[in-house]
Formats: structure tokens, sequence, C-alpha cells
């Protein structure tokens, strides 16, 4: 029990009327008082800096496009995300998160393997536009299969290939590495998937380059405007043989354990909210840089509801984001990163 807990279990608080030489009632609302008091004792902060805007760069586009179920998020042209790049850098943001929306698909996502591919393109824009921005790679072959699953099938045709797609997403990693890639992050839940990168990093000359494992990585749905979005929306099947059930917790401790044990050098609990559990227990357990994926459908959500009136959406986004701070996330993923950032500068 922590030391706050023990202490309140042993005290008992003074009567309210007191005499000389007694202790006075103990009287929480004293530091509510102001704004500034407040403010003196807040124990959590909520600053851009906490915030990466996941971004969808989609090629063969003239303009950017409107994401339907998602309101204020559009598909990027390859043109216009060196803008928003800018504006991410500007607006004080920890880093931007790329994911690819690919026209030339095929069984194992080959165009993400190659020079020149959409990978490639899309981070050497960003890091050109704005050098000293983060950039984040998203890892996976979901954005460039035919069949929207995380990697190439297996001869059976109805899951995946885990030792064929470990050795593709480590040729995947250089490319991006190769590219200007800050930080790796790879999505598909293979196992052994950082090892593979890592080793395929290192051996690249990229040995410097970290590596932002989703660690739990739940079948959950509240995906479904993200495969909207990417056009990751699969042909037939599920994801659920390689992400996380949501009803276990204690085994996204033990998928944590063996992406730091493989060399992953941050983890990421996805999706956020209703996850809140696992952020604070991972965070707890290993103490390593831990984010949290404000996801596409938890964003739809605030975003509808506010469009319906049932809620203020700039002062629900500011709590629905700091709750993951308290939670221990040193990091969030959210696609209301610039929305937040204009708030917090107000």
């Amino acid at each position: 029990m922590p030391n706050t807990a023990k202490a309140l279990k042993s005290f008992t608080p003074a009567p309210e009327s007191t005499s000389p030489g007694q202790f006075p009632a103990v009287r929480m609302r004293r530091s509510r008082g102001s704004e500034a008091m407040r403010r003196l004792v807040r124990e959590h902060d909520l600053l851009p800096r906490h915030m990466i805007l996941p971004v969808f760069v989609e090629e063969g586009l003239s303009e950017r496009t409107p994401v339907g179920s998602m309101p204020g998020v559009f598909r990027e042209t390859e043109q216009s995300v060196a803008a928003l790049a800018k504006s991410v850098h500007d607006a004080g943001l920890g880093a931007i998160m790329l994911f690819g929306v690919s026209h030339n698909k095929d069984h194992v996502g080959s165009d993400s393997l190659r020079a020149g591919g959409l990978l490639d393109r899309m981070v050497k824009r960003v890091k050109d536009a704005a050098p000293d921005l983060l950039v984040m790679a998203d890892l996976c072959f979901c954005e460039y299969t035919d069949h929207g699953h995380c990697g190439p099938l297996s001869p059976c045709g109805t899951t995946v290939d885990n030792d064929a797609t470990i050795e593709n997403i480590g040729r995947q990693a250089v490319i991006a590495a190769n590219a200007g890639a800050d930080i790796l992050a790879p999505s598909g839940m293979m196992d052994g998937q950082v090892g593979a990168i890592r080793s395929a990093l290192d051996h690249a000359g990229h040995e410097g380059k970290p590596i932002l494992a989703y660690a739990a990585k739940f079948a959950s749905c509240f995906y479904g405007p993200f495969r909207d979005a990417a056009g990751c929306s699969l042909s037939g099947g599920d994801r659920k043989t390689y992400q996380m059930d949501p009803c276990n917790g204690d085994e996204a401790l033990r998928e944590t354990a063996l992406d730091i044990a493989e060399g992953a050098d941050m983890v990421m609990v996805k999706p956020g909210l209703p996850y809140l559990d696992i952020i604070w227990r991972v965070k707890q357990e290993f103490a390593l840089p831990t984010f949290a994926y404000n996801v596409s459908g938890e964003y739809a959500m605030l975003k509808i509801a506010a469009q319906a009136g049932s809620l203020d959406y700039d002062k629900a986004l500011l709590e629905m984001l700091m709750c993951f701070r308290r939670a221990g996330a040193d990091g969030i993923l959210t696609y209301a990163a610039l929305d937040a950032a204009r708030l917090l500068q107000k």
C-alpha cells in the first residue's frame, strides 16, 4: 500500500469544533479556493509536447480529402503533408506519426519494402519540411496489403504468417530509417517483431534509432474510423489471432515485458480510454516511456457528441487527455493534438 494510503487509513480527523491545543479538522477545500492555488498544487500537467499527431498520407491525391467518419481529420496529399508538418512543429507538439494510404497494394505489402515507395517518400517529405520535428513511422503492412491484414497470409489463407511478416518488417524498418524516421513504431503484434527490427536496424547502421513498440494492442471495436481513413478494412477474417483479447490484463504485462527484452525503448497501450488500467499497470511495472493511443473511435465519439450538443468539445478534450497523463502516459497519440495545443496556448 502506498505511504499516502497507509497514512489515511490510520488517520482520524479531529472534530469540526476544536479547543486550543487540538489539531483542526482537515479542510481539503483550502487548496481549491482560487485558480492560482489550484495551479500551485496541481499534480499533473498537459503540454503540447505530450502529444503526437497521427497523419494519413494518400498517394495520388490532388487535394486533401476529409475522412467522413472522423470530423476534422483529412487524408493528406504528399504535398500538403509538408505544410501540416510545419504546423505540427510550430505548435510545439512532441512528434508526428505517419500512416500511408497506398494505391499499390499486393499480398505482402511490397510497396513499403522499397526505396521510392510511399513509406519512403512521405517520411522524406516531412523531414525535409520540418527537420527538427520528430517523425514516428508506423511499421505495419495493413495499409499496403490487398487483404488488409498486418502481413502476408499463411498458406491456409486464414491468418498472418508470423515468421514471414517479421522478416519483412525488419526490411520495412530500414526503409523508414534510411528515409529519416526518428522513431520506428511496429503495430502488427507479431511475435518477435521488435527483435527483428532491432537486429535489422543495427545491421543497417541505425543503432541509435529507438523503437516504440505497440506492446499492448487490443483487438478493439474502437478502430473502425481508422480503417476507413487508412484504407485497410479486411477482405476476410479478423485480427483476433494476433491482437490482444480485451478481457486480458496480465497478458498485456507479459507482452510488454517481451518487447522490452527484445529491445523496445518505449511502449504503447492501444486503445487508450477503455484501457487506462493497463496504462497505469505498464507504467508502474516497467517505468519506461509509456504512450497511449487515443484512437479514432474515441476521437469520433467526442466530436460527434459535441456536434450533437451533448458536451463542450474543448473542455471534454482537455479533460480526456489529462486522464491519460494521470494514468501514467508520458505521451498521447491523438487526432485532436493540434486542437489541444491551441487550447493550451490560450
